[in-house]
């Protein structure tokens, strides 16, 4: 054996040796890592910061051609890396409203991939899961493209003491589902929840089908698999065709294809992560002529672009109202201060209810 293959050999040894208690001491890093995201509600995957640690890391290396098999090291790794804390994950307990098959159910589990998905009876419960200490995080809906804002969850964060930590998009597509066997054509009456079976009505008219309304759409497909009846069809989605056993007969059959639910995962803390680049506030306005354009005015001097503005009744206040706003930026800075400060001159109550990554979409 040469004295060059030797040495090479004493290289690799010495190198693994390093690396493997290097990698050790990743990995407990990780851990850390998914802490933290635990404690405020956050996803494993963070695209961006990954992204950002490939950009900087790979820069170490000089040669260009070390450089991209650097970039394909650094990938695997990040993914074991991802693997080792969905295994951490497995104790998460994430509340969502509904049944097995629901959309809420769904977006939980893209979410949360190895969370423990704990069903609750409504919004109330699964929010209330988290204060008691029985969840970890809640992830419960609170606009849809279509039907617009869920008003019952923007109470809950309004009134409650949970922080939004995230907010992810839900694209729904709702599907013609049927008993194994069935064809389109056997179908005479399809069951769903009344939001699904109002945007799918084009194709309902178009198909001659009667219907019957349902709770939700997991339920109808339940229902629909128990009768195994060639006849009866449900509208709801893949993962819930699967779930019950059913086949779709036809894909996405919504007459709109922009059907998207928003869905913001709660926790007790507030999280700081630079990844949460937008922020929403809450706050009501004194009852004087222009509060609420000062309100405005006030956000839009310090820098900040107003990305949505809703109007809620106050459940204990007659024709009294709270606003619900989402601004581009955080305020856990200096101008954030100074103009959070400056709203409390015209508004009753502010609150920060918590920081998210606009357009992130599951």
């Amino acid at each position: 054996m040469s004295n060059k293959l030797e040495e090479a050999r004493k290289i690799i040894n010495s190198v693994d040796e390093q690396m493997a208690k290097l990698f050790a001491e990743r990995m407990r890093a990780a851990e850390t890592v998914y802490e933290h995201k635990k404690e405020y509600g956050l996803p494993i995957l963070d695209q961006k910061r990954e992204n950002e640690v490939i950009e900087r890391n790979s820069s170490y290396v000089e040669d260009e051609i070390l450089k991209g098999y650097y970039i394909d090291f650094l990938k695997n790794m990040m993914s074991i890396s991802r693997a080792y804390q969905h295994r951490l994950q497995n104790g998460l307990k994430v509340a969502y409203s509904g049944v097995e098959g629901a959309f809420a159910h769904i977006a939980a589990g893209r979410i949360f991939p190895n969370g423990n998905r704990v069903s609750y009876g409504d919004f109330k419960a699964a929010y209330d899961s988290v204060v008691k200490g029985e969840s970890d995080v809640a992830v419960l809906p609170i606009e849809n493209s279509y039907a617009g804002e869920v008003g019952q969850t923007m109470d809950l964060i309004f009134s409650g003491e949970l922080f939004i930590n995230g907010i992810y998009e839900l694209e729904i597509h709702q599907n013609l589902l049927g008993v194994q066997g069935a064809t389109v054509e056997d179908i005479k009456k399809v069951t769903s929840h009344p939001q699904a079976l109002s945007q799918c009505h084009d194709y309902i008219e178009m198909r001659n089908f009667k219907t019957e309304q349902a709770n939700n759409t997991a339920l109808a497909a339940k229902t629909v698999a128990e009768a195994n009846d060639i006849s009866l069809g449900a509208i709801a989605s893949r993962e819930t065709a699967e779930i019950f056993g059913l086949k779709v007969l036809e894909a996405n059959i919504n007459k709109s294809g922009e059907n998207t639910t928003r869905f913001a995962v709660l926790s007790k803390v507030g999280a700081k992560d630079s990844t949460l680049s937008s922020t929403v506030l809450m706050l009501t306005v004194k009852h004087e002529a222009g509060s609420l354009a000062k309100a405005i005015s006030i956000i839009g001097q310090y820098g900040y672009n107003m990305t949505a503005l809703r109007s809620r009744p106050m459940k204990k206040h007659s024709w009294q109202y709270y606003f619900y706003i989402e601004i581009d930026g955080t305020v856990d800075n200096e101008n954030g201060k100074k103009m959070l400060e400056e709203l409390k001159e015209v508004c009753d109550q502010t609150k920060v209810a918590g920081t998210f990554a606009p357009h992130t979409e599951i």
